[in-house]
């Protein structure tokens, strides 16, 4: 019975009557083009992954020994010891973990931040705009997996980013003036703390900007110049027009890059969760409690991000 009702959605929704024939609706050559876009990546993920997945679930609850003499693995089911160790015995997996979530507290929102004020920026009428936004693009490029693994076995880039890390734990003269600019106008405590936490990860958050600047410009450019026209008639600020008119016409946009920053900053290769899953899968050859450890990872992802759009979808505007 809910099944039937189910499908009877789908077809009213997506499927109409025309002359006896069966038609689809506008909404449904919509979802059958962006059905054609995802296409590929289903094809791949059935023919390449999936099997993958499946022995990766299989093996959390399995402890993976070597065979020599077949020259293979042997799978020996262990229940939930793989979790229970994960969850209650290794202190550094869970520390970890709560250490990345604060992270992703305090860098997500700086990203968002940052991204829409450097598209704002590209999207008014300057001379050579083209370029500028190339170079903004940049570090999508030398964030790939190949640039990331020439800048690691660059000697030269590895002491060059030691060095910033190294001066991002001391206060340079610099940032004890800022301290006591934002003092007197009454910023202190946690709110401070925030910010010099922010700078500090400027680095991190300029490299991870990249396809938030692109989705937020052309975001942008959808918003019709007559709307802003008006706005300017009727006597409106552009303070006002930000908030009145760009921030709401850019809001579900804002919840696709919420969501692509939070998948992509839990991803990273410099992620301390997923170097800890690598050491304990290589290092230790412990595939049981790798994959114990990324399933768990993979479901407070999920948890995060279904708790995020929850939050924010409700405050999105869409417009025709």
């Amino acid at each position: 019975m809910i099944f039937s009702k189910f499908f009877q959605r789908i077809y009213d929704k997506y499927f109409h009557r025309k002359n006896d024939k069966l038609c689809l609706t506008l909404e449904g050559k919509n979802a059958r083009a962006g059905y054609l876009f995802i296409l590929p990546f289903l094809i791949g993920f059935i023919s390449f992954m999936l099997l993958p997945v499946f022995e990766s679930f299989r093996m959390v609850f399995s402890k993976i020994t070597l065979d020599t003499a077949n020259f293979g693995f042997k799978i020996d089911f262990t229940g939930l010891a793989n979790l229970r160790e994960a969850l209650l015995i290794d202190a550094e997996y869970n520390r970890l973990l709560v250490e990345e979530l604060v992270r992703m507290v305090l860098v997500v929102p700086a990203i968002i931040i940052f991204s829409l004020f450097v598209a704002m920026l590209l999207n008014q009428e300057f001379k050579m705009r083209g370029f500028v936004r190339a170079i903004f693009f940049l570090p999508v490029i030398l964030s790939s997996g190949v640039m990331i693994g020439l800048e690691t076995d660059n000697s030269l880039l590895s002491s060059m980013a030691d060095t910033i890390r190294e001066s991002n734990r001391m206060r340079s003269s610099v940032t004890g003036v800022l301290e006591r600019i934002l003092a007197v106008e009454g910023v202190t405590g946690n709110y401070m703390q925030y910010i010099f936490d922010v700078v500090n990860q400027i680095y991190t958050i300029a490299m991870a900007s990249g396809i938030q600047i692109i989705i937020f410009l052309s975001a942008l450019q959808t918003i019709p110049a007559s709307v802003y026209e008006a706005a300017k008639i009727e006597g409106a600020t552009a303070w006002e027009c930000f908030w009145k008119i760009t921030f709401p016409m850019i809001s579900s946009l804002i919840l696709v890059n919420i969501v692509y920053s939070v998948v992509d900053f839990f991803i990273r290769t410099d992620n301390t969760v997923m170097e800890r899953i690598s050491l304990v899968m290589i290092n230790h050859l412990n595939f049981g409690l790798a994959s114990a450890m990324a399933w768990l990872y993979f479901l407070i992802v999920i948890i995060v991000i279904g708790i995020t759009f929850a939050l924010i979808s409700r405050k999105v505007y869409y417009y025709e």
